[in-house]
């Protein structure tokens, strides 16, 4: 089974469930803003990927961060980051067969999802 965990109402998120969804690509979502996110399955995807794949440098969430928050950041302060403030994962993050793929591209969705 597949798994997309992300935010509804992010760009990024619509462009994946529009692939997905063309594709015929059965999935399951997991929405942060009302379910939250884990520890758990932030250590996995941090495990999986690097968490410095996970944690969405770009975004405005980190923007807003404090300086304090910014600096010196190593897994653990990431992960206790992005549980606090989900949108500072990146997003989607995909769970399928066991693996993980974070963000999304549409060229790696086809490698991961032949027709």
């Amino acid at each position: 089974m597949t798994t997309v965990f992300g935010i509804k109402a992010c760009d990024t998120m619509k462009k994946a469930f529009t692939w997905l969804d063309g594709h015929g690509v059965a999935y399951d979502f997991h929405d942060f803003k009302k379910l939250g996110v884990t520890r758990e399955s932030l250590e996995k995807w941090c495990d999986a990927c690097g968490w410095e794949k996970v944690i969405n440098r770009a975004g405005t969430s980190f923007r807003k961060l404090s300086d304090a928050d910014k600096q010196d950041l190593d897994r653990e302060k990431a992960i206790t980051l992005m549980m606090a403030t989900p949108s500072l994962v990146k997003r989607p993050v995909l769970e399928h067969d066991g693996g993980v793929e974070i963000g999304f591209k549409p060229e790696r969705y086809g490698q991961l999802f032949p027709r």
